[in-house]
């Protein structure tokens, strides 16, 4: 019994050690990166990363020297409009193929399925023209209409409608439910969980967005941060390295803010499910 409870030590302080050093592989650069942006330029410049003499001076620079804030109201509304849209086309198509039958219904989501093995790379420069021919180059809409739906999104709340009991369609047809009613009263309540992963999903990815963004917006009225973030760097001039990763510290607050957010609503979810 002895050598069983030495064994179980030992494995729990393997785990551990395991762990802390997976935390520190992950933490680590965001905790050096919020470090470095409370200290001097100068002493960044130096390379005396150790330096005591921290404040907040580089914040407020970031704020009252910069458009941080046209960056991030820009990126907000992008992403926001995004998700909204990403939420309601993909579950619109997902309820299709799962609830309406219609002919061809199968070979049309591979059809669909199929546009997933595409990399965004290979669709710029069709995406572009359209986006060109349509006059909406430096616009918000160049930012958003290319990505109102997913074929990812789709598949995702597909396969979840499709775990849905067939009992509460089968009670909804006796009570006379049509399809936008089954759809917003009983199908998206119940699938609220997979909806929270879908729109957590679509908020970072249309946040982190600098390819695209890069391409077809020229002015900081609609640059999202993180292109704005890239025109506070210089190859000519002296860069201010304290106050770019200040800025680079407030870009990151609401992509922790959805994922706290998204990880609270995923556990009372999952808490709710265990109850039933």
């Amino acid at each position: 019994m002895e050598i069983v409870a030495k064994q179980k030590l030992s494995h729990k302080i393997l785990n551990y050690v395991l762990l802390i050093i997976l935390t520190v592989v992950v933490l680590g650069p965001f905790l050096i990166g919020l470090w470095t942006s409370l200290l001097p330029t100068m002493d960044i410049a130096k390379g005396n990363f150790l330096s005591l003499h921290i404040s907040l001076t580089n914040y407020v620079d970031a704020f009252t020297q910069t458009p941080i804030l046209q960056y991030l109201g820009n990126s907000l509304w992008i992403s926001i409009v995004t998700t909204i849209a990403q939420l309601i086309f993909c579950s619109m198509s997902a309820y299709a193929f799962v609830f309406l039958k219609f002919k061809g219904r199968k070979v049309l989501f591979i059809l669909f399925l199929a546009t997933m093995m595409l990399p965004f790379e290979a669709e710029i420069i069709p995406n572009f023209m359209t986006i060109k021919a349509m006059g909406l180059l430096n616009t918000y809409s160049a930012m958003i209409v290319p990505f109102l739906t997913s074929a990812f999104g789709t598949f995702m709340l597909r396969q979840s409608f499709m775990q849905m009991p067939d009992e509460l369609k089968e009670a909804a047809d006796i009570e006379g439910l049509g399809h936008f009613q089954f759809y917003w009263k009983i199908v998206m309540p119940y699938n609220r969980i997979s909806l929270i992963t879908l729109g957590a999903y679509s908020f970072l990815g249309a946040w982190n967005q600098y390819l695209w963004p890069m391409l077809t917006t020229f002015s900081n009225a609609f640059r999202p941060v993180q292109n704005g973030l890239r025109q506070l760097q210089s190859e000519e001039t002296f860069n201010d390295w304290g106050m770019i990763q200040a800025t680079a510290a407030i870009v990151v607050i609401p992509t922790l803010i959805v994922l706290f957010v998204g990880q609270h609503y995923f556990k009372s979810g999952m808490n709710e499910g265990a109850v039933k």
